[in-house]
């Protein structure tokens, strides 16, 4: 990166589409997972929507390339009067990663949820995400929460 005008993040648009193919399938792919087409068809959708409670999505660039993305949506919650913003996925290409672009993205989605009233925002990570956790360490406060799936 050549300096901070290389870095810009934005909000995902419909001409996204190849580059966030590629981004999520490789976050997917750090989790060991994968999803069928009609999935990312699907997700990619409600990106793009204007439904206030559905997903929202940012593309990270540096010098103009699709390096990383963000993935959020405001909710309701019970304990708070004003809505609360869960950040779903973020991901940074390893070829970037430590160049700010996590950063980035996550104040970036702050940002998003100052501006639409809801200060609270939330994340969940792997414990074995180090890389990342350094990072989260930053810019959140590590929870006492533990994760339960129906299964």
């Amino acid at each position: 990166m050549t300096g901070t005008d290389a870095l810009k993040v934005r909000p995902l648009l419909l001409s996204d589409r190849p580059a966030w193919d590629d981004l999520w399938a490789a976050y997917l792919a750090f989790y060991e997972t994968s999803r069928p087409k009609d999935i990312f068809d699907t997700y990619f959708d409600r990106l793009l929507g204007d439904d206030p409670q559905d997903f929202n999505g940012l593309i990270a660039e540096v010098d103009g390339k699709a390096v990383g993305l963000a993935h959020y949506l405001f909710h309701r919650h019970g304990w708070k009067v004003e809505n609360v913003c869960y950040l779903q996925d973020l991901y940074a290409d390893p070829s970037v990663r430590g160049l700010g672009v996590g950063r980035a993205l996550v104040e970036a989605v702050y940002a998003a949820a100052d501006a639409a009233g809801a200060p609270s925002v939330y994340w969940l990570t792997q414990d074995t995400n180090t890389q990342a956790r350094k990072l989260y360490d930053r810019v959140g406060t590590l929870t006492p929460f533990i994760k339960y799936d129906r299964g």
